[in-house]
């Protein structure tokens, strides 16, 4: 098992790695730091992460955003991620697929 600091490091070095332009799922940030059924542990991370990190790019497994940071939508756009009529992420074209 992965200490909560060793998982926040692992993660946080992943989202250092999120392309302008794309967005990784909070799920999919928990199986790349080896803790695949810990999704929601990685949301309080990102709650917590250094403010240097795109953390705008984490979004949930349905390409939501987080509720009540309004500017995440407008960072997200600014970067070319394309957005569905319902407010969701189009994960068909932003999310991002590491080698």
């Amino acid at each position: 098992m992965v200490s909560q600091d060793e998982l926040g490091a692992k993660v946080y070095a992943a989202v250092a790695g999120i392309p302008a332009g794309y967005v990784l799922s909070y799920g999919a940030l928990a199986g790349m730091a080896g803790a695949p059924r810990n999704p929601r542990l990685v949301g309080q991370l990102m709650s917590r992460a250094p403010r240097e990190l795109p953390s705008h790019r984490v979004v949930n497994h349905a390409g939501r955003t987080v509720p009540g940071w309004i500017e995440q939508r407008a960072l997200l756009e600014a970067e070319g991620v394309i957005f569905k009529e319902n407010g969701c992420v189009d994960l068909r074209y932003s999310l991002w697929r590491p080698d």
